[in-house]
């Protein structure tokens, strides 16, 4: 490689300080996570939701519906990542991804389904297009030699951009969605991104130098090949999982067509990956057969991880004691951080059209008063006998003893998206203290491997659910009674220690690993392996209603993660060998 002349800024370095680059894909990167966590952080609420604009959606499609949004966003980044290594380069594919991004997150303002499908489809792509590529340029800037000392901290730096973004945006969705309506808490996400892309637009100058265009190798399989072997094949089994199970059984196989596509298309993927595996030879045949085996246990970690925006969701919505202290009400309230639940029954203005519309002040004492409707068994009836369908109250109050219920027949609650701010605040406070442990272990020769990392997560994760498990026993009966908001705090807090150990390493220990003409392929295993978990979580979540006691729900997670942890530990000689092998440390 020919001796380049290094900018400026890139200079900086020698002074101790990081070049000017970082800061700007700390900042891009930040607006976007802004954004995404902000929509994927209501998407579920507003899915389901049918009191305050919502889609008025079941439970269990609003489930399906954010399982396979999270799915495909996860899938999306590996094609994405090689258009941009052999064709568009990365600041082109940025851009190209944070277009789609917005105007998906724009398009999630207006109504009707199709826009909503249409909006989450752009989102989907441009994912695809943004994602791996700003990791990219700001892996290729620090590959310089000269840089290469302060690659561990830049990252450490960017990824405390993706949680500051992803901490405050809750906030923001709570807001916007409180005082004005979902359609500007989506519109919001909009703005975010916009700003992120104005702040690369306008210092591209020092970005530049990480676009890097990788000469064309011999050993690169062609995009034509991969689409022959592995995404054409995934088309076709999705078709026929779409259409196959519901007509010929007369009922689908995991809940719902989407899902039975989605599980039908990973079957040719997987094929295709261990096809990988069988033809290697040598140290790739180790390596391979190692990363495969880490994907595989991997799944159950990015399901324990996406209950974050699905199972957590509803556990906060449904079974959480959202009230606050008087003295945080007040705060709270006078930044827009609460929402109004009533007691008072709510009477539907439309059922559909066999039913009249019918106005809350039309439920009057007497049989057919001056609005010529009367009560009967709950419902209200107008004289041609049309029924209309009388609510009950908020759905808050479901599980809420009705000596419990607020004298002044409402009660200002904590927004249900706020929990989902728990995450990145425990990211911020713990990464700095994980980073001095491992600094302190690795100086006396005593931190774990890359491996016994991936173990300690795996068991780590399931504790995380198992904290759910006695958050329930801490009541009666979570149909009867809430729970104390603490048991999410905690569960947060225990899943964040196990996301800080395998998450951050991941794609690491891929490039490792991974012999180099498989390296893009191999890093869409990874990816995969994500999609299939998030996935995982929107089916179990779509059967919340089906698990009678809940205990089974976390319970199923638990011993998943357990096994997980228990897998890789007995494996844990032969894994140290192989990463040794190819990368000189354990």
């Amino acid at each position: 490689m020919e001796d380049q002349v290094i900018p400026a800024d890139l200079a900086e370095h020698k002074k101790g300080k990081h070049p000017k680059a970082l800061y700007v894909l700390f900042m891009t990167e930040m607006w976007e996570r802004f954004a995404y966590y902000l929509m994927v952080g209501i998407l579920l609420l507003y899915l389901i939701d049918d009191k305050t604009g919502g889609k008025g959606m079941t439970e269990k499609m609003g489930a399906d519906i954010v399982g396979s949004f999270i799915a495909l966003v996860y899938l999306t980044p590996f094609i994405g990542g090689l258009l941009a290594d052999r064709y568009l380069g990365y600041i082109r594919s940025i851009f190209i991804g944070g277009t789609l991004m917005a105007l998906g997150y724009f398009g999630l303002a207006f109504p009707g389904n199709t826009a909503l499908y249409l909006s989450l489809l752009l989102i989907i792509v441009g994912n695809g297009f943004f994602k791996p590529n700003i990791s990219t340029l700001l892996g290729n800037i620090y590959n310089r030699e000269d840089l290469k000392p302060l690659k561990d901290n830049a990252y450490n730096i960017f990824y405390m951009g993706i949680n500051i973004g992803a901490l405050f945006c809750n906030f923001v969705a709570a807001y916007l969605r409180n005082q004005y309506g979902w359609g500007y808490a989506f519109a919001a996400a909009g703005v975010g991104l916009v700003i992120g892309m104005i702040i690369l637009a306008s210092s591209l100058k020092g970005v530049r130098i990480g676009e890097i265009k990788k000469e064309k190798r011999a050993e690169d399989m062609p995009l034509s090949k991969i689409f022959g072997y592995v995404f054409l094949p995934a088309i076709i089994a999705a078709a026929i999982g779409w259409i196959v199970p519901s007509s010929i059984f007369g009922t689908t196989i995991l809940g719902s067509k989407s899902n039975d596509a989605f599980i039908f298309a990973c079957l040719p993927i997987i094929a295709f990956y261990v096809s990988l595996y069988i033809k290697a030879t040598g140290t790739d045949k180790r390596a391979i057969g190692a990363l495969l085996f880490i994907f595989g246990i991997s799944i159950i970690f990015w399901t324990i991880y996406n209950q974050n925006s699905t199972g957590l969701t509803l556990w906060a919505q449904v079974h959480t004691d959202r009230t606050v202290s008087p003295t945080a009400r007040k705060v709270a309230g006078s930044l827009g951080f609460l929402q109004t639940v009533s007691d008072t029954p709510r009477l539907v203005d439309k059922v559909d059209k066999h039913f009249v519309a019918i106005k809350d002040e039309a439920l009057v004492a007497g049989p057919y008063g001056e609005n010529n409707v009367k009560l009967v068994d709950g419902n209200i009836v107008d004289k041609k006998t049309k029924i209309v369908q009388v609510m009950g109250p908020d759905p808050y109050f479901n599980n809420v003893p009705k000596s419990d219920w607020p004298a002044g027949g409402s009660e200002e609650v904590a927004n249900t998206e706020l929990f989902q701010s728990i995450n990145p605040l425990f990211i911020i406070i713990i990464t700095p203290l994980l980073v001095m442990l491992f600094s302190y272990l690795r100086k006396r020769n005593k931190e774990p491997s890359t491996a016994s990392k991936f173990g300690m997560a795996l068991f780590i994760s399931g504790l995380s659910a198992l904290v759910m498990v006695f958050a329930i026993m801490s009541v009666s009966s979570v149909y009867q009674d809430k729970t104390s908001p603490y048991w999410l705090w905690g569960t947060y807090f225990v899943f964040t220690i196990s996301e800080l150990l395998l998450s951050p390493i991941g794609l690491s220990l891929v490039s490792k690993l991974a012999p180099a003409r498989l390296t893009a392929l191999l890093m869409g295993g990874w990816f995969l392996s994500t999609a299939i978990g998030g996935k995982l979580a929107g089916v179990m979540t779509s059967f919340w209603d089906d698990f009678t006691d809940k205990k089974v729900f976390f319970l199923i997670l638990v011993v998943a993660a357990f096994i997980g942890g228990i897998l890789i530990f007995s494996r844990l000689k032969s894994l140290n060998s192989i990463v040794k092998d190819k990368t000189g440390s354990n």
